[in-house]
């Protein structure tokens, strides 16, 4: 699919957007931006990986399994997690132009999202009970957002990243909502959405993902998603992320953009944003949070 902007491949399902050896592969120049990047990485057994950073600071989530992240004269363990409905996962922040060792004894898969970025700041680690967990919305709106890499939650230069849990035939990204005008009420951002979804009991599950557009900023994806799945938005409206009945659905959010200030700031599509004031109204769905731990 090509776009009037020129972007290739909005939708890039699983295994299409592999290179390298990995399953996933997002980088600014794959993408045509300038900023947000994703890699996904595969480690068997006692398997081991260099990464070299370059102008991107990045992280090493846990998508399933645990790690060590060894550079910078210091050597880090992420503890993980079974799989992305167990709750959120520990990180490593690396910074920028630097290159480490990611080695999994017991093997998994690893989340790499990355922002081109000015400032070196140290490498360090962060474990999983400080990251705040929000659940977003009411009723079929309900979801959980696990904010590990947000402005308010981690420090970082560029990045802006999170988790979306939304539990089957519930709605989330909704109100559909858009950064990509530099005003005071939002931030230009690039957005790299990478999703999973649950299996139901003979299969695979999918969902949907819906990007439009406005005035000259031309979009049209209207995505059906699997696990492994990619979205990129480069503008544009965004929403809904509709979790099929039966199948709950993840996704990794990673933004980054031009702006000075690192913040997440966003308008609701003014036909669409009403239905924020229906949610005093109703109860959150009484499936979330995902995960042992409490909403804070």
């Amino acid at each position: 699919m090509t776009t009037p902007t020129g972007h290739l491949d909005l939708h890039v399902r699983a295994g299409a957007g592999a290179a390298d050896g990995l399953p996933v592969l997002v980088t600014p120049e794959s993408a045509g931006w300038s900023y947000s990047g994703l890699a996904v990485l595969e480690l068997a057994p006692g398997e081991s990986r260099t990464w070299g950073t370059g102008p991107a600071e990045t992280l090493v989530l846990s998508l399933t399994g645990s790690c060590v992240v060894s550079g910078e004269r210091r050597s880090f363990t992420v503890q993980g997690r079974p799989g992305v409905f167990a709750g959120p996962s520990d990180f490593v922040y690396v910074p920028r132009d630097a290159e480490v060792e990611i080695r999994s004894e017991h093997g998994g898969r690893f989340a790499l999202p990355s922002a081109v970025c000015r400032r070196r700041l140290p490498m360090r680690y962060q474990p999983a009970e400080s990251v705040p967990l929000e659940l977003r919305g009411a009723g079929a709106a309900s979801r959980q957002v696990n904010n590990f890499c947000t402005p308010e939650a981690f420090e970082a230069d560029a990045l802006i990243a999170c988790e979306v849990l939304t539990p089957g035939g519930n709605w989330s990204s909704y109100p559909p909502h858009k950064h990509d005008e530099a005003t005071p009420t939002e931030s230009i951002l690039e957005e790299i959405y990478y999703f999973e979804v649950a299996d139901g009991p003979v299969g695979a599950g999918i969902g949907y993902q819906r990007v439009y557009g406005h005035d000259d900023q031309e979009i049209d994806v209207l995505a059906e998603v699997r696990t492994g799945d990619v979205v990129l938005i480069p503008h544009g409206w965004h929403g809904p992320s509709m979790a099929v009945p039966g199948y709950d659905l993840y996704y990794l959010n990673v933004m980054a953009g031009p702006g000075d200030e690192r913040a997440w700031r966003i308008c609701d599509d003014p036909a669409h944003g009403w239905v924020r004031d229906t949610w005093p109204a109703q109860a959150v769905d009484s499936r979330l949070p995902f995960g042992p731990r409490e909403a804070r």
